[in-house]
């Protein structure tokens, strides 16, 4: 997910009547879990929603299908799974196991194709939403199919620092490697980061090279791809 903005396709919502947000905790929280076998993509998700997202209570966070549906916090209110998990277990099937629980179901990802959007929302997902939405439209999609009111809050970053930390050094990234690295920290691999930007293979890897070698030039290492993921966090990246 990034802070690039894509607009939703595969089912309309309007933003809630925006209020004065509580710095309390509502009485009530949606109960939600998420599926997700990125765990660095998981765990900054997670991040995001203890710290921004209080009408929301996140119960359970899996990186398998097993480990889901087997849970004690299993069934929740609303469920976020990611639609391309490495597992035999169908989206329909993922999505209809859900519904069936009494789950409502959002699905969430980083490859937005018409063909993946019919499969989702036929198997009776309540919306199919692009990873490359920030967050907080996410969430605004999620409080608009729960019927509750938006947060009228604005956007956060996603693990930002923490209160009296210093800032880090950020490079300065040209506009073709911030949109390669925020595509492949999203789950995308390099061969689909070159496919979505319309550019060779080898550009969209030398876009990605420079980005690690000017983390690593500013002292923060960025060889593997969970050290971007972080950097992107800590940069808000992902958003």
């Amino acid at each position: 997910m990034s802070v690039t903005d894509h607009p939703m396709t595969s089912t309309s919502w309007a933003p809630g009547v925006e209020h004065e947000h509580a710095a309390t905790v509502p009485a009530h929280r949606v109960r939600l879990a998420i599926l997700d076998d990125h765990e660095v993509l998981l765990d900054s998700l997670s991040s995001w929603i203890g710290q921004h997202a209080h009408d929301f209570d996140l119960v359970l966070s899996a990186p398998s299908w097993l480990q889901l549906v087997h849970s004690p916090a299993f069934p929740t209110e609303l469920v976020f799974i990611d639609f391309q998990l490495k597992e035999a277990v169908s989206i329909e099937a993922r999505v209809r196991t859900c519904r069936a629980a009494g789950a409502k179901v959002i699905v969430l990802s980083s490859v937005d194709t018409d063909e993946a959007r019919e499969r989702a929302l036929a198997a009776g997902a309540a919306t199919f939403l692009s990873k490359s939405l920030p967050m907080s439209q996410v969430m605004g999609a999620a409080r608009e199919i729960m019927g509750m009111e938006s947060d009228g809050g604005h956007p956060h970053p996603w693990r930002p620092l923490p209160a009296g930390a210093a800032p880090q050094l950020r490079p300065k990234l040209s506009p073709g490697e911030q949109e390669a690295f925020r595509l492949y920290v999203s789950g995308l691999s390099t061969t689909e980061v070159a496919g979505r930007m319309n550019v060779q293979y080898e550009t969209a890897k030398t876009y990605l090279r420079r980005v690690r070698e000017k983390y690593a030039k500013i002292g923060r290492p960025a060889s593997k791809k969970a050290d971007l993921m972080r950097r992107a966090a800590e940069d808000g990246f992902l958003e």
